[in-house]
């Protein structure tokens, strides 16, 4: 921003910082407190109020004379930032004045209300983003005390136990269940196979925070306790899985990735962790989260790609991912705000979920956006994916965006009564086999007139995330941010984005919604599940998506003597809202027919010349906003 006439001496200088804070006060205010409730101050606690703000409220006649002198103009140049040029100097003057007086002690007394907790656990907003679309798409409006039907899973027989733990690592989760449900394996050896590939792998891949291991040997213990009396609590009983570090268990860190949150212990028991528990799944670790859920970058390191060590893993579900891929978990729940599911499912090769919007309750886990985030699975194979949604689906009162979606099994949909669509960059191997097994496939392409998806997405999640860490901001603990192109990045622009330009985004996203769903004449689409586009779109409007490997290619650059490095390739298959069952009976379907899916990194077996670079070649950048 350039000034018509910069102060010229250290007194004008401050005189001229405390005019211009007053002249975005008014919209600081309200971009933090777009998505919130007024409601009234419950006397949690007090911060200390702005050194400007005490001067320039203690007498209005002395901030009337200050902003008479001669500071119209600069306060004009101040206003562009908000693209508010178009005031007179004495308008400007008097929404300076007003803002003292009216604006900036709601603001405060607003803060001291919600805003003194970090991390959105607290006081969640009372507008409440539904991507239900109706009858017409995917699984139907959501009736009123509508009963959630389980799925009913395929049974298998005859499974036996590998010699080798290496290969029981590796199997499904209803394969490790029959196992466990036919006596051949404990519940408790199982948790010490994972336990042990945890221990012996984290240190090349840097993709687990906490391993809670007595925690783990009691559920285990208590599993195979249930067993011996018969009591079996489904395909989940005694199973190990990990959990995303912004997922609150209590007795341990839960530290969202970040320094300023290392040490944290938060006294609350999230949703999905309740629900998990309630199914006998085991509990081995807290994986890694990027720093605030942003990327793969956090307080102890990079997460790295078990399919390529020379790369990282991309995507703040970065130790789902990466523990998924390498087998050390048989599966892991993260989460999505915009690609932390579907990035790093793609880059470690990953069979993964992101559910409709409001499926799975977010209670007890750290908030971005209360319109965006989406827990979801990250599996072996479609199959998992379906039985861990299961487990983990349905509405908490607690969190009011989440529902009793009234999904259709996936194990009995009739895929040949399906169209499905393929974009110009689908994977055309699946394309080919969907139709080979009945699926009616059909050229398809999204149309939509909104051409700022992106911009809508950042203004979305940067300000919500703002307004769940104002304290944080505040408090200058962005400055010790592992990364500093990331989050202190956008969230000081957050600062500056006018409320009413927040409200003008969630206006183009609903158009954006409705001409989606205009546009959607297809039961699913297939296309490319990590063009930020798409991700963009996706997020806004709720879709469901399935991240399917689909195969693998050459590395750029290999070592001279050859490696077993791969890049792994994926697609997605895109369902309406409420449509998750299509999805999830599309990839079912194609994995029956392929193996990418079972394929296993190459972290014991690389070529000759192959090493662990630290740091690593290939750096991953960082996300860019492209408009």
């Amino acid at each position: 921003m350039a000034l018509a006439s910069c102060p010229s001496s250290p007194i004008e200088m401050t005189r001229f910082l405390l005019c211009f804070a007053l002249a975005f006060s008014p919209c600081l205010f309200l971009s933090e407190s777009a998505g919130l409730c007024s409601t009234a101050a419950t006397g949690i606690g007090s911060s200390p109020t702005p050194l400007s703000w005490r001067i320039l409220a203690q007498s209005s006649s002395s901030s009337k004379t200050f902003m008479d002198g001669g500071k119209g103009s600069e306060l004009r140049e101040a206003f562009k930032v908000f693209d508010a040029g178009f005031f007179s100097e004495a308008k400007v003057l008097k929404v300076a004045e007003e803002a003292v007086e009216f604006n900036l002690p709601i603001a405060e007394s607003n803060r001291k209300s919600v805003a003194l907790e970090n991390g959105g656990l607290q006081n969640p907003s009372c507008l409440v983003f539904n991507s239900v679309w109706g009858s017409s798409h995917g699984g139907g409006a959501v009736e009123k005390n509508a009963v959630v039907k389980r799925f009913k899973y395929p049974s298998l027989s005859g499974v036996k136990r590998p010699e080798n733990d290496e290969d029981v690592a590796f199997m499904e989760i209803l394969e490790l269940g029959e196992l466990l449900r036919t006596k051949q394996v404990t519940s408790h050896e199982i948790t010490t196979i994972f336990l042990h590939r945890l221990k012996r792998y984290n240190g090349a891949l840097e993709s687990v925070i906490t391993i809670t291991e007595d925690l783990a040997y009691e559920q285990a213990k208590k599993a195979d306790e249930l067993l011996a009396k018969g009591d079996y609590l489904g395909p989940l009983h005694g199973i190990p899985y990990g959990l995303k570090d912004i997922i609150a268990v209590p007795g341990y860190k839960t530290t969202w990735g970040s320094t300023s949150f290392k040490n944290q212990i938060l006294d609350m028991e999230a949703t999905v962790y309740q629900r998990l528990r309630a199914a006998g799944a085991v509990l081995v670790a807290k994986l890694v989260s990027g720093s605030l859920a942003y990327d793969d970058i956090w307080f102890g390191g990079r997460t790295r790609n078990p399919w390529n060590i020379e790369e990282f893993s991309t995507g703040s579900s970065a130790g789902p991912a990466s523990s998924t891929s390498a087998g050390m978990v048989p599966f892991a729940i993260g989460s999505e705000t915009a690609g932390s599911i579907t990035y790093p499912a793609a880059r470690c090769g990953v069979t993964a979920f992101r559910p409709t919007f409001g499926t799975v309750a977010r209670t007890g886990v750290m908030s971005i956006s209360e319109s965006l985030d989406k827990l979801g699975p990250f599996c072996r194979s479609a199959r998992d994916c379906s039985i861990v949604l299961d487990a983990i689906r349905g509405k908490d009162s607690n969190d009011i965006s989440s529902r009793d979606v009234p999904l259709h099994d996936p194990f009995s949909v009739d895929i040949t009564k399906l169209t499905v669509g393929y974009l110009d960059d689908a994977e055309m191997e699946v394309v080919d086999v969907l139709k080979s097994k009945g699926v009616k496939m059909v050229p398809y392409k999204l149309n939509y007139t909104v051409d700022s998806v992106q911009g809508i997405l950042n203004f979305t999640m940067d300000v919500d995330m703002l307004a769940h860490f104002d304290k944080w901001q505040r408090d200058g603990l962005d400055d010790t941010y592992e990364a500093q192109d990331q989050w202190p990045t956008e969230l000081r622009r957050a600062r500056v984005i006018p409320a009413v330009d927040y409200l003008q985004a969630q206006r183009a996203r609903g158009k954006l919604i409705r001409e989606v769903k205009e546009g959607f004449t297809v039961d699913a689409f297939i296309g490319n599940v990590t063009d930020w586009e798409k991700v963009c779109l996706g997020n806004l409007v709720g879709l469901p998506v399935m991240v399917v490997p689909t195969g693998f290619k050459n590395i750029t650059d290999p070592p001279p003597a050859g490696t077993r490095r791969r890049s792994t390739v994926t697609t997605g298959i895109y369902a309406p809202p409420d449509g998750d069952h299509i999805a999830l009976a599309l990839a079912m379907v194609y994995q029956l027919v392929t193996d990418h899916h079972k394929q296993r990194p190459p972290i014991d077996n690389l070529g000759p010349d192959d090493i662990i670079p630290d740091p690593a070649k290939h750096i991953i950048p960082p996300r860019i906003l492209r408009l």
